[in-house]
């Protein structure tokens, strides 16, 4: 049983480094399964992790980093990435405002709240080591995973590509050398209904090997849409995987991989959080979930991709690997923002997405004091799209002349080159030195056309707001030092400088005719992280904690926000501004830790500290640095999680835990609404597993039991008097029985 929720994953392995081979994903299962008939039962399990892009024990590497097995991602329930939430230390994940799908992720204080084409997330998303460049889809179900990787602090030298404030890796099931399956069907409240599944095989030599996974997703959602009579935010997803691999040798391998994913739900409902002063006949509804929209249901993701890694062992040194990759998207997407019948401020889009990316990777590993990986990357992406807005839009402001109607539209064209190298350098046995460096030239060229239109159809221009191409390039070198000392073979105490940057570009929804400024280039973001910490075990491996004390300046913040202005008429008017407010600090302490102090129980928990600070924040050239709060970074968080396990006497066990996670007082949204600020809050989740022998598993799970009431985002628009908010899901209930073979 994994010895945590998902908040600590804390174990100890003599170091042992592993070469990367074709068949590295066998080799690693193989070990573990050694090692776990040879580990005490009181012990805690032991996780391998690739945060290094080298497998190593995550005791062992000198980073901060969460790691999930699959069993611990099956124990604790989680169905997707937003269920991390709680489980790792200073990570705030969501679905973005209005989506089942679309990821909403900070890590430290750091990530992207909105989800414009213009620019990419600041925590990178990683697919079987492939960089998913747009949010939409990035909030991905869990089906058919090895494990997940949780990186906390800027990765700059060996995730380079805007990874400023951490990394998420999600790691498929590896190819397998013998028939092998699952189907786990589940149901559960508000009409949950779920079914995933997958086989695997391979011919009788072991050269072909195959895996298709397939996962089916629905509920009825947790709110009405009153006007038509619809459900709010029901999930509607399928996706599915599929990858053949050609081993010809124990030194060359060949994997070709396909996935997609289909989101066909309707919109989140948003709750409105004050009447409006142009309708103040609707007063805020009872439910956090139920809306009056007057837009149709249209939330609608389609996402496929294609991977290509070649794997070959040159010499007993020398290992190489190549990932080539394409990913495409398409999203048609509705938001209503005030949430009535009324045109107040609807807004209907549709946005386009393609990449290409190509990494190549050299390991070495000679089996001496010094091992590492080179690298060189490639990326070349294209996204684009069209949003057609309308403000007070009913009657009678449509009968005053008030209307406003504008498109913007556009595309932004990103290629990115990077050339990296990580090596560790063992000075003794108790002493060791890693060196990291990534150099990153990058363009973003923009074309953006944004229009005022005279009637509701779009199709009278009245004003040009945005016309114009722009090339914005970026060139950056984040290096990285870390030193480590095995105290003894119990206790790894490590400090590290570590840099990261997140490339800036053009706000493809500017209005140069009233704010020219927004017509210019965002900066780039710019982090330095300094970092102290230790991994400990003790008590013959039952307790193992883990500590992180870090200190962030970051620079050039880069925040979207709502800009308002006068209108000739004296009528006001907003626009979606995207801007560098200045520069803050982030300081912190982290721990993780599991203490397994019988064989059938595990205590386990994560706590976070966070002190954020603007020291600048210019806003119309007033620095304003002592108004201003960090988004998504609450003071205080953390869980606890007690497990036990019991054989039966007939064969099987039977299995339960109960969690709590908790965090104080949140700002989702860079206006500081106190209407939408979530004050300090926590959850209750429970779970019984029944494992019936081999190979049926019986699964109760509970999550937020409670019913607590919380919000995890929202809109406030000053000048359409606009405020509403976003609520975490109410008390599920779900009941899974798995068939494995």
């Amino acid at each position: 049983m994994s010895a945590a929720i998902g908040l600590a994953m804390l174990m100890h392995l003599q170091q042992a480094q592993a070469q990367d081979a074709a068949e590295p994903e066998q080799a690693q299962a193989q070990a573990q399964n050694a090692e776990a008939s040879a580990r005490k039962p009181t012990q805690l399990e032991s996780v391998t992790v690739t945060a290094r892009k080298r497998e190593e024990t995550l005791q062992d590497v000198p980073i901060a980093v969460s790691a999930f097995t699959a069993s611990a991602l099956f124990e604790q329930n989680v169905q997707n990435l937003g269920d991390l939430q709680g489980k790792v230390p200073s990570l705030q994940v969501y679905a973005a405002r209005g989506s089942n799908t679309t990821l909403t992720a900070y890590i430290r204080g750091i990530g992207q709240a909105d989800p414009t084409w213009g620019f990419d997330p600041a925590v990178g998303v990683y697919l079987d080591d492939v960089y998913l460049a747009r949010p939409q889809g990035a909030l991905l179900d869990v089906f058919d995973v090895s494990r997940i990787e949780v990186l906390r602090g800027p990765q700059g030298s060996l995730y380079g590509k805007n990874t400023i404030g951490g990394a998420i890796k999600y790691v498929s099931n590896p190819l397998p050398k013998t028939t092998q399956g699952s189907v786990e069907a589940s149901i559960g409240t508000h009409g949950e209904q779920g079914i995933k599944a997958s086989l695997g095989g391979a011919s009788d030599d072991g050269v072909w090997r195959a895996r298709v996974a397939a996962a089916s997703m629905h509920n009825d959602g947790y709110g009405d849409n009153l006007t038509y009579d619809s459900r709010n935010g029901n999930k509607n997803t399928n996706a599915a995987r599929a990858t053949l691999g050609f081993f010809p040798s124990d030194e060359f391998s060949i994997e070709l991989a396909l996935d997609g994913m289909h989101d066909n739900s309707n919109p989140r409902g948003a709750k409105m959080l004050k009447a409006n002063r142009f309708y103040p006949s609707y007063r805020p509804l009872d439910s956090d979930y139920d809306t009056r929209s007057g837009m149709p249901q249209v939330n609608h993701s389609e996402l496929e991709g294609a991977a290509l890694t070649f794997k070959w062992i040159a010499n007993a040194d020398w290992s190489f690997k190549s990932i080539t990759a394409y990913r495409s998207s398409e999203t048609r997407s509705n938001i209503d923002f005030d949430t009535l019948p009324q045109k107040i401020g609807d807004a209907g889009g549709s946005y386009s997405d393609h990449q290409f990316s190509q990494e190549l990777q050299a390991n070495f590993d000679s089996g001496g004091s010094v091992h590492g990986v080179l690298g060189l990357f490639y990326f070349n992406g294209a996204a684009g799209g069209i949003n057609r807005s309308t403000f007070l839009g009913s009657p009678p402001y449509t009968l005053l002349g008030l209307s406003q109607f504008a498109v913007s539209s556009g595309k932004v064209d990103t290629r990115s080159v990077a050339a990296y190298a990580d090596f560790s350098w063992d000075i003794d046995p108790d002493w060791s030195l890693d060196v990291g460096l990534r150099f990153t030239d990058e363009t973003k060229r923009a074309l953006i056309l944004n229009y005022a239109y005279a009637d509701p159809a779009f199709q009278r221009p009245i004003a040009e707001l945005a016309n114009f191409t722009g090339s914005n390039s970026s060139r950056n070198v984040s290096p990285k030092v870390s030193l480590s000392w095995r105290a003894n073979d119990r206790i790894n105490l490590y400090a590290s400088y570590n840099t990261g940057f997140h490339s800036g570009g053009y706000n493809i929804r500017a209005n140069c005719a009233v704010i020219p400024s927004s017509c210019r280039p965002i900066d780039d973001e710019k982090v330095q992280s300094y970092e102290l910490g230790s991994k400990m075990s003790f008590f013959d491996d039952r307790l193992m904690i883990n500590t992180s004390v870090f200190h962030n300046d970051y620079s050039n913040i880069q925040l979207s926000v709502f800009t308002s202005y006068t209108l000739p008429g004296g009528s006001t008017g907003f626009f979606g501004d995207y801007t560098n407010a200045g520069k803050g600090y982030i300081q912190g302490l982290e721990q993780e830790f599991a203490w397994k102090p019988s064989e059938h129980w595990t205590l386990s928990g994560n706590l976070a500290y966070l002190r954020t600070k603007y020291s600048e924040y210019l806003s119309g050239g007033v620095d304003i640095a002592d108004s201003q709060r960090f988004t998504n970074a609450p003071r205080w968080s953390g869980g606890l999680s007690l497990e036990g396990q019991y054989p039966l006497a007939r064969g099987g066990s039977l299995g339960g835990r109960i969690n709590y996670s908790y965090q104080t007082k949140i700002y989702p949204e860079t206006t500081l609404s106190p209407l939408i600020a979530q004050r300090a809050y926590g959850l209750w989740n429970a779970g019984v597993i029944w494992r019936i022998n081999e190979p049926w598993t019986l699964s109760l799970q509970g999550s937020n039991l409670a019913d607590k009431s919380y919000r995890t985002t929202g809109y406030n628009v000053a000048a359409l008097d606009i405020v509403t908010g976003f609520y975490g899901a109410p008390r599920t209930v779900t009941l899974s029985a798995r068939y494995e073979f």
